[in-house]
């Protein structure tokens, strides 16, 4: 087992999941007075089935696109994401 690319994969994803609308969200259903453990199992139920979709098209993408072009599609994209949202106006 690679533990590297999991614990790479554990801390990218964790740190990219910090305060981002999701968590909101899941913050205030938790905080809504309801069962936590329903809105917990819920909001990782979601997060797993997110994440096995992306595997599946990653892989799938990953046969038809050589590797260097998927890392700089996906580098650009954080640089556009990135400067939209230091440029918004909020």
């Amino acid at each position: 087992m690679n533990w590297n690319l999991l614990a790479e994969t554990f801390a990218l994803v964790f740190l990219a999941e910090l305060g981002d609308k999701t968590q909101l969200a899941t913050l205030t259903m938790a905080a809504s007075g309801k069962s936590r453990l329903l809105v917990f199992l819920g909001a990782a139920g979601a997060l797993v089935t997110t994440s096995a979709i992306a595997v599946l098209l990653g892989e799938g993408i990953a046969r038809a696109v050589p590797e260097v072009w998927i890392k700089r599609l996906a580098g650009v994209a954080f640089v556009v994401l990135g400067t939209r949202f230091l440029l918004e106006r909020g």
